[in-house]
């Protein structure tokens, strides 16, 4: 069985937030695109705790574009910024409670030629849209797998989200999380 068609289980997003967005760092985000896949280690991450996290889309409420991430964890929550690019957020904690980890920066692995570094290049690279917003991160078009056991082993950076200044004292938050040892990351390691 080829390692990147495993995937990770229901219960591994059906936690805490922050828990999440470390775990993930390691995890393999997999696009079947026109019969081929695309694939890249996931390096850094992201966690919003909506909604009294002023930096999260959902501490404005629940409003048509975060309906998703109030529903069940394991799901994408896609979303434009700066009219030309997309990021992809993990829904995280129970549905009603509006978390998400946004995923920042990939090495690539298979199928991706463009740069990964950073969650608009990201998305561009893996082929992933507004149109993949809603849809389970273990289906067969798109999901996320486990690390395999031979993987080289992660070194666990932490540090405040970047872009974030608007949000007060939530953008000191140090809910960043990266693997020290990548040439991948969206900033480097300071």
């Amino acid at each position: 069985m080829d390692p990147l068609a495993r995937k990770l289980p229901a219960a591994f997003f059906d936690r805490g937030t922050l828990s999440v967005a470390r775990a993930l760092i390691g995890v393999h985000l997999v696009h079947r695109y026109r019969g081929r896949l695309r694939a890249g280690r996931i390096v850094e991450t992201e966690a919003y705790l909506g909604p009294q996290d002023l930096a999260a889309h959902s501490s404005r409420g629940r409003t048509a574009r975060t309906e998703v991430m109030f529903g069940a964890p394991g799901h994408a929550y896609v979303y434009l910024i700066y009219g030309m690019w997309n990021c992809l957020n993990v829904v995280t904690a129970r549905a009603g409670t509006p978390q998400a980890v946004l995923l920042r920066a990939l090495e690539p692995v298979a199928g991706i030629t463009a740069r990964t570094c950073g969650p608009g290049l990201l998305c561009r690279a893996m082929r992933i849209d507004r149109r993949f917003n809603g849809v389970t991160l273990s289906g067969d078009v798109l999901w996320l797998s486990p690390p395999s056991p031979s993987a080289r082993p992660v070194r666990i950076g932490r540090g405040t989200r970047i872009g974030v200044d608007y949000a007060g004292p939530w953008a000191q938050r140090p809910w960043r999380f990266f693997d020290r040892t990548s040439d991948c990351l969206s900033r480097p390691v300071t």
